[in-house]
């Protein structure tokens, strides 16, 4: 280690460091690399060289974490032939557009993820399946209610949704109370497989999981009430599926209305471009007016028939 520069390794200066500069005997690698590296130090060969670059890590985690990717300027390379620095400079610009990619996907990704938590909040409650003359379409209150003034936003508000019967909570969120008093209902069950039920504190969807090995490892034994059991758990279940709403429309038409709806709740939460009007087939189109104006007496037909 000379007093001029940094650590020295080699026979005698043969490698060195000189501030930002690495230093082999006698030249630079910057100004005048020998590749490969054909110099003996201490009777040995360089087989590989690895480059380190010391930073300080503090500033550089905060600087990573802010910094935009499409702000990002690369800068061409002059070191080489102009063939190579042609070639290197394209890969640069290549790197370039696939970073701006990455980042509007990840834009794109934060938007559906916004949607999906948009979609999926909320009650289960708010959840509604409606069999529109035999088809079946799931939506959620809120857009059936996106008019203020529509019939459907009357039907599913918070008053007439109530008086339908629909205050009783779903299976899923019965609490161990609630299952504890269905079983002590079911005709020929005793109240002994109740205080079971009670003892290891079944939830409504734990006990629609119930399975009769399940019903058994939770400790009822007697077989003819497993099976007793199981049935009703089976009830329980298509009684939860059967909860629809009946719509005497055309599933076509009704589907056209919905769909309009969807963008339209997604548009006030700025999660889409306000809606455009329906297209509707040449066939249906009077068929559609007729639904519209049903749904959406006087003025508020214009929402969807311009």
């Amino acid at each position: 280690h000379a007093s001029a520069y940094g650590p020295s390794f080699g026979n005698g200066s043969d490698l060195g460091v000189l501030g930002s500069t690495l230093l082999l005997h006698p030249c630079t690698y910057e100004s005048n690399p020998p590749w490969p590296i054909d110099e003996e130090l201490g009777g040995c060969t360089i087989k590989e060289v690895e480059v380190f670059q010391v930073i300080n890590s503090s500033t550089q985690a905060g600087q990573s974490q802010t910094q935009d990717l499409l702000s990002i300027s690369i800068q061409k390379t002059t070191l080489f032939s102009s063939e190579v620095k042609d070639a290197l400079n394209k890969k640069l610009e290549t790197l370039k557009a696939a970073e701006q990619k990455v980042f509007c996907r990840e834009k794109m990704f934060e938007g559906e993820q916004t949607f999906i938590d948009s979609f999926a909040s909320g009650e289960t409650k708010d959840i509604v399946k409606l069999n529109v003359s035999g088809t079946t379409m799931t939506t959620k209150r809120s857009t059936l209610r996106a008019c203020e003034y529509s019939i459907l936003s009357r039907q599913f508000d918070d008053s007439t949704w109530t008086e339908q019967g629909f205050e009783h909570s779903r299976v899923e969120e019965w609490a161990p109370e609630q299952v504890t008093s269905w079983a002590q209902n079911i005709r020929d069950i005793s109240d002994d497989v109740a205080s079971i039920f009670a003892k290891n504190q079944i939830t409504g969807n734990e006990l629609l999981a119930l399975k009769k090995d399940g019903l058994k490892m939770i400790g009822i034994e007697r077989a003819a009430t497993v099976c007793l059991l199981f049935d009703e758990i089976e009830k329980l279940k298509k009684a939860s599926e059967d909860v629809v709403t009946l719509i005497e429309h055309s599933p076509y038409c009704f589907g056209k209305i919905l769909d309009y709806l969807r963008v339209k709740e997604l548009h006030s939460q700025k999660l889409a471009e306000a809606p455009s009007l329906p297209i509707i087939r040449e066939s249906e189109r009077s068929r559609f007016e007729k639904v519209v104006k049903y749904f959406f007496p006087g003025d508020s037909a214009k929402l969807l028939l311009g």
